[in-house]
């Protein structure tokens, strides 16, 4: 069998610089691929705010001409290779500024038309003829659109077959018809209402899903979800109408990043035999650290999560003060909505043996805490995969979550009568339903530790590393190249 070129195109990618979970798949899923099977490359933008620890070791490839689809002007390409994989960086001078890889939608609809102008530019230049282009999100959703425009035109381009996956609905890229028109260089055909067109402006995410040979989103839950106008953020229609060719493939996580038996962040390490004894220790450590009250017994509950309503932080701020009545502690991890950092310091002062709200974002301290806590809440409106409940059953930390996308797909709620579950889980989005959950949770918790026990170690036992997903992505590749 023909062995593959497969380009993944991201606007982020980790370590170089990461916002959200689409840097962390774009960084992990491609060393899943087997090698002799598909060589799969990776390209982003080359920002000036990617720190120069990972820049130092780029190395140009080719200066070339940007020329598709009206664009004009010069970049430069340079390539890295990090675990066997090739990583590309496209920059261009006063192309990638600014202290964030995003800015306000208007203008990075420019940044981003011109990244997908640049990727078909250059391609041709390093000899790289990709089989499949696989798109993310709306930052690199014009790429399907520019392949299918330049069929029968370009006879570079006259195989490849498109990907586009949507790890959030909810960004769409959306902008005025006449600034889309200008920046991606389309005609008004494209801007009609069964392509980008959506009312009176366009959305370049729906432009990709319009063009691509094959439509994907990060769990199987979400696919189906997207499909119903609750979900769906006025693209359900066409969903629906591409249902044939959309696909629900969970994320993953890379296990030997997110390993408790070697991860040097935590104070003691453990395996699936050690961690009764070895997470006690890691809790107390912990409480030490964030001067709670140190006590290994007391069920410790952690929240790693970006503070808002789409994360279901409205429904805790709705039960925090009976929550903090509970024999539990509660470590949050996270920034967001200024009300809820208010909150949640309120309450950290308030309960302060008890309440632990550390407004910030740090690797280092959310692998102590994943490693420490007994339950990981996460009560998501809507989640596509999410990758906090992955790593926290990897940790041996039991998820509440909300039955909703790749939260439904990836815990098994937990049934005290055949012993079976790794987690927690309540349907509706009620607050009361959660909190009810949580106190099911303490309960098992306290007065069955046994119980407790085998959950946090069927979800240790979970599979969820990126060999399964990578697996049906090459499926998916494979079928697409015999069309």
């Amino acid at each position: 069998m023909k062995k593959m070129n497969v380009l993944f195109a991201s606007s982020e990618c980790a370590p170089f610089i990461k916002t959200g979970g689409l840097g962390d798949v774009a960084a992990s899923l491609p060393k899943y691929f087997p090698r002799e099977e598909a060589d799969v490359r990776v390209i982003l933008p080359l920002y000036d705010c990617i720190p120069e620890k990972y820049r130092k070791d780029l190395k140009k490839v080719a200066d070339f001409d940007v020329n598709v689809f009206l664009g004009s002007g010069k970049a430069s390409l340079y390539e890295t290779v990090r675990d066997e994989t090739v990583f590309y960086l496209i920059g261009a001078e006063g192309a990638f500024t600014g202290d964030t890889p995003y800015m306000d939608t208007y203008n990075d609809i420019g940044k981003f038309a011109f990244f997908c102008k640049a990727v078909l530019s250059v391609l041709p230049v390093i000899r790289f003829k990709p089989d499949i282009i696989h798109a993310n999100d709306w930052q690199t959703a014009l790429l399907p659109v520019y392949i299918k425009l330049m069929a029968g035109q370009w006879d570079f381009y006259s195989k490849t077959k498109t990907v586009m996956t949507i790890h959030n609905l909810q960004f769409q890229g959306m902008a005025d018809k006449e600034h889309v028109k200008i920046e991606a260089g389309i005609n008004g055909e494209c801007l009609g209402d069964d392509y980008l067109g959506f009312y009176d402006q366009a959305s370049l995410l729906k432009g990709g899903i319009a063009y691509a040979d094959m439509v994907t989103t990060v769990s199987r839950t979400y696919a189906e979800e997207i499909r119903t106008p609750f979900y769906g953020e006025g693209l359900d229609g066409l969903l629906m109408y591409r249902s044939a060719d959309l696909k629900g493939i969970v994320n993953g996580i890379d296990n030997n990043v997110f390993n408790p038996e070697t991860d040097a962040s935590i104070y003691k390490n453990y395996s699936i035999e050690t961690f009764r004894k070895a997470k006690p220790q890691n809790k107390k450590h912990l409480q030490k650290e964030l001067n709670l009250k140190e006590d290994a017994g007391v069920m410790m509950i952690a929240l790693i999560s970006r503070l808002t309503e789409q994360k279901g932080i409205d429904l805790i701020a709705y039960m925090m003060d009976e929550l903090c009545r509970d024999a539990v502690q509660l470590v949050v991890l996270g920034t967001g909505d200024e009300k809820y950092e208010s909150m949640f310091r309120h309450y950290a002062w308030k309960y302060s043996d008890s309440v632990s709200a550390n407004i910030c974002y740090s690797e280092e301290l959310s692998r102590q805490i994943y490693a420490s806590a007994d339950a990981f809440l996460m009560p998501s409106r809507f989640e596509p995969c999410g990758l906090s409940q992955l790593m926290a059953m990897r940790y041996g930390t039991v998820p509440i979550v909300r039955e909703t996308g790749g939260l439904k797909d990836t815990v098994q709620p937990y049934n005290e009568y055949e012993h079976t579950g790794t987690g927690f889980s309540f349907a509706n989005y009620n607050a009361h339903e959660m909190l009810g959950t949580i106190r099911y949770a303490e309960r098992i918790y306290y007065d069955n530790k046994r119980d407790w026990n085998k959950i946090a170690k069927r979800a240790m036992q979970m599979d969820y590393s990126w060999n399964a997903s990578a697996q049906k992505y090459l499926s998916m590749y494979r079928e697409l190249q015999s069309r």
